[in-house]
């Protein structure tokens, strides 16, 4: 393999570890290990680093306004094209939490993709988006503009559940 493919798959795999040291340590939270739970916080943030070098190391950072048209693609991808079959797939199987999953995935990829446009517009145009609260979703990733909605549309869990991001 090439460095660059060397690349794409090391970062793929930090990616993934953070991901998934990071609810590692949920589990240690909840099973009253907290000190276990931050050595999975840590271990996590250190894949974030080894990742973001590796994306660097690949040229996967640009400019604003080129990650936005990349962030669209990537977005438009997964709801158009990946979940669809995904979804489907599940339904014959009869695996009812990959089902969920899917099609919480596949409805929020398109608002994000809506979302990434009006921000691309705004950059675009010579300016940023408006200062607003943002809200995800726990359950779903829903992701929403200055106040949690009553119920998510997309997954039907209350507010409460909505996180306010920084």
């Amino acid at each position: 393999m090439s460095t660059k493919e060397n690349l794409a798959e090391a970062f793929a795999g930090e990616s993934q570890a953070n991901r998934k040291y990071l609810a590692f340590a949920k589990q240690a939270e909840v099973d009253g290990l907290p000190q276990v739970a931050r050595l999975f916080r840590a271990a996590a943030h250190a894949e974030t680093v080894h990742a973001h070098a590796h994306l660097r190391a690949m040229g996967g950072i640009k400019k604003t306004a080129e990650n936005l048209q990349e962030a669209i693609a990537g977005e438009g991808f997964e709801f158009q094209t990946m979940y669809p079959p995904y979804l489907e797939e599940a339904k014959q199987e009869g695996d009812r939490m990959a089902e969920i999953s899917f099609r919480n995935a596949l409805a929020v990829e398109e608002i994000h993709h809506d979302l990434y446009q009006k921000a691309l517009a705004a950059v675009q145009s010579g300016g940023d988006l408006a200062s607003r609260q943002v809200y995800v979703c726990e359950i779903c990733g829903n992701t929403v503009y200055d106040a949690a909605p009553d119920k998510c549309p997309v997954c039907g869990v209350p507010k409460e559940r909505f996180t306010l991001i920084d």
